[in-house]
């Protein structure tokens, strides 16, 4: 098992504060926006961009929220591993909202179907926009495209992107294994 590195610390960072510049010109103020990570490792990248737009570019009341998606998934009961559940936790309206899927890595798109389905549980947004740190282009079984990608990726079917991140890995980096 081979791996490469696609993304070092420094290009994560520079990546992670274009995309928060990309959200502060779609949604200014973000009164009427709301971030979501999908749960598990969404979660660090929405985490990330919600703290940088509040400490480097000032945006004031980012609502944040994780959502778990584990039981809407069209694969739950299918495989011989066990699913485990994560934690929701939306403590706003998104009733009328603008909502932005955070996720690490876009690559089938089931993920983020299953995410549709889980947030109408919540009411019904104005708008879903998908935020996605990188973009297996090649890959995809349903047609879901993100609206920011922090980076576009080809990569064949027998090689994954992993995404580590300080608070849970002790580095940022983006890796390229080959199974």
């Amino acid at each position: 098992m081979s791996q490469k590195v696609l993304l070092n610390a420094k290009e994560v960072n520079i990546i992670l504060h274009r995309l928060a510049c990309q959200l502060i010109e779609k949604h200014n103020d973000f009164s009427n926006t709301v971030l979501i990570g999908l749960q598990p490792r969404g979660v660090f990248l929405a985490n990330r961009l919600a703290k940088i737009l509040s400490e480097d570019y000032k945006v004031k009341d980012i609502k944040l929220g994780h959502l778990d998606i584990t039981f809407f998934r069209d694969d739950f009961r299918r495989g011989d591993k066990t699913l485990e559940a994560n934690k929701t936790k939306i403590n706003f309206i998104v009733e009328d909202k603008n909502i932005v899927f955070i996720d690490d890595v876009l690559y089938t798109g089931r993920s983020i179907r299953a995410a549709l389905t889980a947030i109408q549980s919540f009411g019904r947004p104005n708008e879903i926009e998908l935020l996605t740190l990188i973009d297996r282009r090649f890959s995809r079984h349903l047609p879901i495209q993100p609206n920011y990608r922090g980076r576009q990726v080809d990569v064949i079917n027998n090689e994954k992107v992993k995404v580590n991140w300080k608070e849970h890995d002790n580095e940022d980096a983006v890796y390229l294994i080959e199974k």
